[in-house]
């Protein structure tokens, strides 16, 4: 199943997660958690640590007890099955891998408990193994692999049974940066081959947004924002899923203009043109957010051509001294003091090998933004 008909959906939920609370000790881990997850979907819950995601993710699997709501997988209420009698596979943070057996026969496990043909695992565990890389490791023991070689072998093992629904707790963790990148790929690959629905828990930003149907931001014990990654990333609903997701930068201000197709912040670096109306009144605080990679720098003052794009002179332009710069190849990340003192954080692509519009450290330069990329936050 592709992300666009998984994100689609139709008809029952195939995960429905409903006003579910958590509580150890009197403090509230979840707080009134709703969610629904069609079929077939990555979805991911993204967060800081303690922000409840992985106790969601522990709920689903059974090995914690709400203290209320409801759960149903697959129009089946499951709160009440124990964890080994759900169609429900988890791949831990811990690994959890048997010391005594190898790496083959670790993945091998679930498939025996389960009474599949001796061909069929033996398929599946090589299909496994290659997906993870680990063909060569095939008779090690734990104990003789990396930390990031034993989550690849739990990975393999939460795999390996094709479960209904998939739960992974940092999945790829453990594993350097290429090979994480690579991974992801074939782990969505995989998933969607075999159809399982998957509910992953990451901190990563890169990983939720590269591998997943849909993303929960979550804080505090609730979600605070359900979306696909580029509506989470493009359109957040408030100013912690903004800063969390990606860089940002947050002017501060106040509505002094509100017409249905226009509106103007007044914050201390300037008047800030957007292109659309908001739901808000004149004079309330209002936070501006703009992406690193929506604003432009240089050093000449923006053209007539380029200012019609920002409306009229005036608007969405400030100025200030670049006081750091850290080049990524693809990329370069600036740092620029404006003139009220606030730093303001840019991105440019390095699309020519020889760019003749370099910017360095200490120079004076411009920068601006069009208003059709700019979003206000009211919470």
């Amino acid at each position: 199943m592709s992300k666009e008909r998984a994100a689609a959906g139709t008809g029952q939920p195939f995960l429905l997660i409903r006003d579910l609370v958590k509580d150890f000790d009197g403090v509230r881990a979840v707080n009134d958690v709703s969610v629904e997850i069609n079929k077939g979907e990555i979805f991911a819950l993204l967060g800081s640590s303690g922000c409840g995601k992985s106790t969601l993710l522990r709920m689903l699997a059974g090995f914690e007890i709400p203290t209320s709501g409801k759960i149903q997988l697959a129009g089946q209420d499951i709160i009440a099955v124990p964890p080994y009698q759900r169609p429900i596979n988890m791949m831990f943070q811990s690994y959890a891998l048997f010391p005594h057996l190898s790496v083959w026969d670790n993945i091998a496990f679930g498939l025996r408990r389960d009474g599949l043909p001796k061909d069929e695992i033996a398929t599946r565990v090589e299909q496994m193994l290659k997906l993870v890389q680990l063909s060569a490791y095939a008779k090690r023991k734990p104990h003789q692999l990396s930390g990031g070689q034993q989550q690849r072998v739990a990975l393999a093992r939460s795999l390996a049974k094709r479960p209904q629904l998939l739960l992974l707790d940092e999945p790829l963790g453990a594993l350097d940066k290429k090979l994480r990148e690579q991974t992801q790929m074939e782990l969505v690959g995989i998933i969607e081959e075999v159809g399982v629905t998957c509910v992953m828990v990451t901190h990563d930003q890169d990983e939720a947004m590269s591998m997943a149907t849909r993303i929960a931001v979550m804080s505090e014990g609730r979600i605070l924002q359900v979306g696909a990654p580029g509506e989470i990333y493009e359109t957040p609903n408030c100013r912690f899923v903004a800063d969390f997701i990606g860089s940002v930068n947050m002017f501060e201000g106040s509505v002094s203009a509100d017409e249905p197709d226009h509106v103007i912040i007044e914050t201390p670096e300037g008047q800030h043109y957007i292109t659309h109306g908001i739901t808000g009144t004149l004079g309330m605080p209002v936070s501006v957010a703009v992406r690193p990679e929506k604003i432009c720098l240089q050093q000449q003052a923006p053209t007539q051509e380029q200012r019609a794009q920002a409306v009229e002179h005036g608007y969405n332009c400030v100025q200030g001294v670049i006081t750091a710069l850290a080049y990524f190849g693809n990329e370069t990340h600036y740092h620029v003091r404006l003139d009220s003192g606030k730093v303001l954080k840019v991105s440019r692509t390095n699309a020519a090998r020889h760019d003749d519009s370099v910017l360095e450290r200490d120079q004076r330069v411009y920068a601006w933004w069009d208003g059709a990329d700019v979003v206000v936050l009211t919470s």
